[in-house]
């Protein structure tokens, strides 16, 4: 039975003390005045004093809790700040007279009275989303205060606490008589009872020493790191010290995170992972850890529960008692035998993983030969186009393969696709723990271990000794509680005679465990333990083969050049996509945000057969005489203005442009090349020239060769001259250089910029600044590229290409990426008499797969999809409405500078002042790799890589465009 005194102090309410009764006590005790604030707590009275230069907290404590107590709590924030390596605490501060301690009179009432400074920090409790690195900071920190108490003693840690869970089933039962809820009652006692029969045999090795025992985000303050990531670096509030079971302290703190943990109760495992790193738990605690969790979580309702109850006005209670009961809810989600199996494995405590018993065939007399394995994952020959995405596509499969040998069986351990979700911000449960077999209705199975049967609605279990078999789709022959030896019969598989029948099978190691059917990859090992491969019922290996992701990685860092990026740290495994969706190996379906390369669209089944047929009649090289290339050269000659009637077909952006400034040369016989400031067009020899960007190239501006001339670029939203009317400054900044052209007596060869500032995000140039630019490059015998390689080909929906909304005509215009849909493409429209003037200069050019028959088929297979799938039109209607949502995204959170592009070209720019502009690249970067968490794929781009660069397939449907601006409408208010 708790102590009656612990009882009692379950039902007082706060001290009754006012604001203005605690300016006074600060005033006549301690000589200091300020701001008074309420804070919130539980059962004291608590106030924020600021006095301009500095600030406290202001501690009311009714007379019931012992004066020791608070001496404990004093000595301990003492003792701590003498440890070097100790989280930030508060720090007592003495009154007027010398006491750390008053005893007052307030409204005829005896209080016990405190001064505390104030850790300056933000909480983390109203942060809805808490990264990994946050999480394991605050375990880590939750070690680092038990470490540095381990050697601190005190009387007053001898307490009667509700809160010390060594006594929560007995503090549960009282708190339980204030809920009047009785379905509710029961859930928490049930919970409870459960916790602790897991606790008890443990109780005796549970370590017990000084706690804090409530470092949770509510109790921890913290300051942002560079990317603007919440960082735990101080405790605060030491009213629940005491001596205590250690492990219990990690709980308290494991707890707290539930509520953050979006229903995921392994969310936890880092912070556990970080404390084990800094102050080892034994066995016993690593196992007590999640039912004390569950205890603390029943606690935690039961006690907000019956404080209402005394006091319904407690802003407290009431503003913490939904995260309190999403606590619960969390923690009762999963059985204490899972999450002490996922415990011991983050901490390398695991049992070693047991050889099942000895296993006879669940069907007998049937060979290996006669089963046919069905593979539904990533890689399966049987999905085309979208089909894995339609209902009931996997038993449609298995009952095709059923009829080519009688039986089929799906694979155990595979990442099924057809269990993927679109647009989904969540893991999908992919990774099957079960097989599901099609065989002919009526065919009778074997028991394949002796056993006991157990009937769960239309579930069979056949529980044998450290082994569970479950089954669907069994017409069992026996009654529940009939205990059968291996080989009796079990049962028929359900179904109309002649027909096939679905039977499904899952092993379980666990008696009491319903494993879930799928779970989610990032759980798998752990499943896998639980759950283990039944290959050995079917006498036939049917698991599918493990994945080779890391190993493929390392692979790549090994042979593939490293200048060769890839995106992320840790990228996913993507091996198939499907219009504006993206598919990993672990069948997680991605939304791809930044591949413009891809402008029709993944998996295009119309330009697949184009290049099948293609292929299988021809493909060789453009000096020989074949349809493709003259038809594709004039149709691409059409889409340009009427001058324009000369294509040159290459393989890539850097060869259009590398050869275009050739043609410039040779066009102008001079060598100046004119480019813009953070520009870039590619990675040959010329176009890496005059590409400024030191993004791609940090030296790139220390590196050009002297024939290049960099002017001052156009940035309409953070250059030198700023808004629509800028055109007239930028060209005046550049006149200098165009006059010591003239100066030298030289000409110039030509001037190559995006019609559309690509790099910087979309950034429109000034109107008229090509019209006037162009004019003085002409002027010095130059020819105008316009660099369409990003921006160009129907992406900016309102126009085919960019330089159309500067109205103005280049002599040169260069094209690739999206033309080929990932294809190697690209091309070089110019007038003939241009094209000539190479020839003239140095012979003719030769391009080994441009113009190819095949690249041809596919330049032109991509016109016609964009021309009868109406893309960019799409473009332009999505990004509309894209755009508007994203600007609207700019009216909520400051980080949002501004909304750059137009149609499906579009840049968001993070800064962390709207002033001064400064960039925000590192939280650009976190809000990337947050994005990647809810399947969104995206990048940063511009110089300073704090712009979003929105360049998605032009099929982007309205769905998916909400889903984008949903998901960073959620990182920016929860958090990266």
């Amino acid at each position: 039975m708790a102590d009656e005194t612990l009882l009692q102090r379950t039902q007082l309410p706060r001290p009754d003390v006012t604001a203005e009764e605690a300016a006074a006590i600060l005033d006549t005790f301690y000589g200091l005045k300020g701001t008074i604030t309420e804070l919130g707590s539980q059962q004291d009275r608590n106030y924020r004093l600021d006095t301009g230069e500095s600030r406290y907290v202001l501690k009311i404590c009714r007379m019931e809790y012992a004066t020791v107590e608070l001496e404990a709590q004093n000595a301990a924030m003492h003792h701590l700040a003498t440890k070097p390596d100790s989280p930030r605490v508060p720090t007592p501060v003495k009154a007027s007279n010398g006491d750390d301690i008053l005893f007052l009179a307030v409204g005829g009432d005896e209080y016990q009275v405190r001064l505390l400074t104030y850790l300056d920090g933000e909480p983390l409790t109203q942060r809805k989303y808490l990264g990994e690195t946050a999480v394991a900071v605050l375990g880590a920190l939750t070690a680092r205060i038990a470490v540095n108490l381990a050697d601190f003693e005190h009387p007053g840690l001898e307490r009667e606490l509700q809160w010390d869970l060594r006594r929560a089933g007995q503090v549960a039962l009282h708190l339980l008589q204030a809920i009047t809820d009785m379905q509710a009652r029961d859930r928490i006692a049930k919970a409870m009872v459960a916790a602790v029969r897991r606790i008890q045999p443990l109780a005796e090795e549970l370590r017990i020493q000084a706690i804090h025992h409530d470092v949770t985000d509510d109790n921890v303050v913290s300051r942002p790191d560079e990317a603007g990531r919440l960082i735990p670096d101080g405790v605060i509030d030491f009213g629940d010290i005491l001596n205590g079971w250690l492990a219990a302290d990690l709980a308290v703190t494991c707890s707290a995170l539930l509520h953050h943990a979006d229903g995921n109760p392994f969310f936890i495992l880092p912070a556990i992972r970080a404390y084990h790193a800094v102050n080892p738990l034994n066995a016993a605690e690593a196992r007590a850890l999640w039912p004390l969790i569950v205890a603390r979580a029943c606690i935690l309702v039961a006690s907000s529960e019956q404080q209402l109850a005394v006091e319904p006005d407690n802003d407290y209670v009431l503003g913490n008692i939904e995260h309190e009961r999403t606590i619960f809810e969390v923690a009762t989600s999963v059985q204490s035998v899972v999450m002490e199996q996922a415990i011991l494995a983050a901490l390398d405590m695991a049992d070693p993983a047991q050889d099942l018993p000895p296993i006879g065939p669940l069907l007998p007399g049937v060979g290996t030969d006669a089963i046919r394995l069905l593979s539904l994952d990533i890689d399966s020959p049987h999905f085309e186009q979208d089909n894995f995405l339609r209902r009931g596509m996997e038993l449609k499969l298995l009952e095709q393969a059923a009829r080519e040998t009688g039986i089929a069986i799906t694979r155990y351990g595979e990442y099924r696709l057809t269990e993927t979700n679109l647009r989904s911000t969540a893991e999908p449960e992919t990774f099957a723990l079960h097989v599901d077999l099609c065989l002919p209705a009526g065919f009778q199975t074997a028991a394949p271990f002796a056993g006991r049967i157990e009937r769960y609605n239309e579930r069979t279990v056949l529980a044998g000794e450290g082994i569970h078999l479950h089954l669907l789709g069994l017409d069992c022959l026996h009654e529940a509680g009939i205990t059968l030896s291996e080989g009796e019969p079990l049962g028929t598989v359900e179904g109309t005679a002649g027909h096939f029948g679905l039977m499904r099978l899952q092993l379980c190691t666990e008696a009491g465990l319903f494993p879930p059917y799928f779970c989610r990859p990032s759980q798998a090992d752990l499943w896998r333990k639980l759950s283990p491969s039944p290959s050995a019922l079917l006498g036939s290996h049917c698991d599918a083969p493990a994945l080779d992701g890391d190993d493929l990685l390392a692979r790549r860092t090994r042979h593939f050049a490293k200048p060769q990026k890839n995106y992320y740290s840790n990228p996913p495994q993507i091996e198939r996509g499907w219009k504006e969706h993206m598919f990993s190996t672990t069948g997680r379906a991605y939304l791809d945000m930044v591949n413009n390369v891809s402008i029709v669209g993944h998996g295009h089944p119309r330009l697949a057969e184009a290049v099948y047929r293609q292929w299988s009649m021809l493909n060789t090289n453009s000096r020989f005489h074949y349809r493709a290339v003259a038809e594709f050269s004039e149709r691409l000659a059409s889409l340009a203005p009427e001058k324009l009637d000369t294509v040159f077909l290459v393989n890539s952006g850097s060869e259009a442009n590398d050869l275009a400034i050739r043609l410039a040369w040779a066009a102008s016989g001079a060598k100046n090349m004119v480019c813009l400031l953070e520009g870039y067009h590619g990675w040959a020899v010329g176009s890496d020239a005059v590409s400024t960007s030191v993004a791609d190239n940090p030296k790139a501006l220390s590196t050009r060769p002297d024939w290049v001339h960099p002017i001052m670029s156009p940035n309409t939203y953070r250059g030198l001259y700023r808004g629509e009317n800028s055109a007239r400054d930028y060209i005046a900044a550049a006149m200098p250089l165009f006059e010591e052209v003239d100066r030298k007596g030289e000409k110039l060869a030509g001037f190559i910029c995006e019609t559309v500032y690509g790099n910087a995000g979309g950034i429109p140039l000034p109107p008229g600044y090509l019209k006037d630019i162009y004019a003085e490059v002409r002027a010095r015998g130059g020819v105008c590229i316009a660099d369409e390689v990003q921006v160009g080909y129907g992406r900016l929906g309102h126009y085919f290409w960019g330089f159309d909304q500067q109205g103005v005509e280049p002599d040169i215009i260069t094209i690739a990426k999206g033309m080929g849909n990932g294809h190697p493409l690209g091309a070089v429209i110019t007038s003939k008499a241009i094209a000539e003037a190479l020839e003239r200069e140095g012979g003719y050019f030769f391009s080994s797969a441009g113009g190819s028959p095949v690249s041809c088929t596919v330049g032109m297979t991509v016109l016609d999809i964009m021309t009868d799938e109406e893309l960019q039109e799409n473009a332009r209607d999505i990004g509309d409405h894209l755009k508007a949502r994203l600007e609207a995204l700019g009216q909520r959170f400051p980080l949002v500078g501004a909304v750059h592009g137009m149609g499906l070209y579009l840049g968001v720019e993070f800064v962390r002042d709207r002033q001064t502009l400064q960039p925000a690249t590192q939280e650009t970067a976190a809000i990337c790799d947050r994005l990647l968490d809810l399947g969104v794929i995206m990048q940063p781009t511009g110089d300073y890589l704090n712009v979003l660069k929105i360049k998605p397939p032009l099929c982007l449907s309205r769905e998916s465009a909400d889903f984008f601006a949903d998901s960073l409408a959620r990182v920016l208010e929860e958090g990266w």
